[in-house]
């Protein structure tokens, strides 16, 4: 029989997967799997239990939002196992999985991880870090990992809009300089994204036919300071059409960006707090995330 390590964030979204645990079990053991379950209790415990479990399982599936899948995929990265993950989407907003149109029901993510087969997707190093789908910093950023828990689990994808809504308030400048592989640019900046998603902090949404998730590169969007009303408007008015390269705005992609920026900005790498680096490099790791799905890409 095949055996399959499964982690759940109990704490994740509305918890409606709690509810749902005996029919998601259910499912694993109709497709042939043996399954060991673990229950999260704090941050970082699906790294260490998917690192420890991957060599010895056929798959590692996990359910939660994007944090406990960041978690789980780094866990088996570091095994150096080669496991296939599956993800059950769980969270408040649940940006990759939305970039990938996988099944919002629980029990139907659940049968799309059992019985599907990997699909190798592109995946991030941000220094020393992994991360599946973005690292971004400014405006909004903060909404992710500064938002509490039990605010995201009362007001679901709001609790989001309502901090980006404050962080309005709060827009700092941030110089940034971008090594990438054909070009240098250099300029301030009040927000940034390197990823590998249609779909960011829920908020912010990239045209579909521009992101390409196994090509081996990263989307590039960079947003400098408005320096009046019309230009703030007229970024609002891309950002709307999902048209990039206005004056305020740069869209680009590349493999892999040396950043040079200012020690003490922070960063969210899949909505959780990384803190700040005078140099960092970020690579693209080509089709290195075994993703387990029915049918394939959608």
């Amino acid at each position: 029989m095949k055996k399959m390590l499964f982690i759940l964030n109990p704490n994740a979204g509305m918890r409606k997967a709690n509810k749902r645990l005996t029919e998601i079990l259910s499912e694993f053991n109709r497709a042939g799997y043996e399954v060991v379950t673990y229950v999260t209790a704090a941050r970082g415990e699906a790294t260490q239990v998917a690192a420890e479990y991957a060599p010895r399982v056929d798959a590692v599936v996990c359910c939660g939002g994007d944090g406990t899948f960041n978690e789980t995929v780094t866990g088996v990265l570091q095994s150096g196992a080669g496991t296939p993950v599956g993800y059950i989407p769980a969270g408040s907003t649940n940006d990759f999985a939305t970039s990938l149109k996988l099944p919002t029901d629980v029990v139907k993510a659940a049968r799309n991880a059992a019985l599907g087969t990997p699909e190798y997707y592109d995946l991030g190093l941000f220094g020393q870090r992994y991360f599946t789908y973005v690292a971004s910093f400014g405006a909004f950023t903060r909404a992710s990992y500064a938002t509490p828990q039990n605010i995201k689990n009362a007001l679901g994808h709001t609790a989001y809009l309502l901090e980006g809504i404050q962080d309005l308030f709060q827009i700092r400048t941030f110089h940034l300089k971008l090594e990438l592989d054909d070009q240098v640019i250099e300029d301030d900046f009040i927000f940034g994204a390197i990823c590998n998603s249609t779909s960011l902090g829920g908020i912010l949404t990239l045209d579909p036919k521009q992101v390409e998730m196994q090509d081996g590169k990263f989307e590039i969007l960079l947003v400098r300071a408005p320096r009046d009303l019309a230009e703030l408007a007229e970024c609002v008015q891309a950002v709307n059409k999902q048209k990039y390269n206005c004056k305020m705005m740069r869209f680009c992609s590349a493999e892999r960006i040396k950043i040079t920026a200012e020690a003490d900005m922070p960063w969210s790498l899949d909505g959780e707090l990384e803190k700040g680096h005078s140099q960092v490099e970020v690579q693209n790791l080509h089709l290195a995330l075994p993703l387990l799905q029915q049918g394939g890409k959608k």
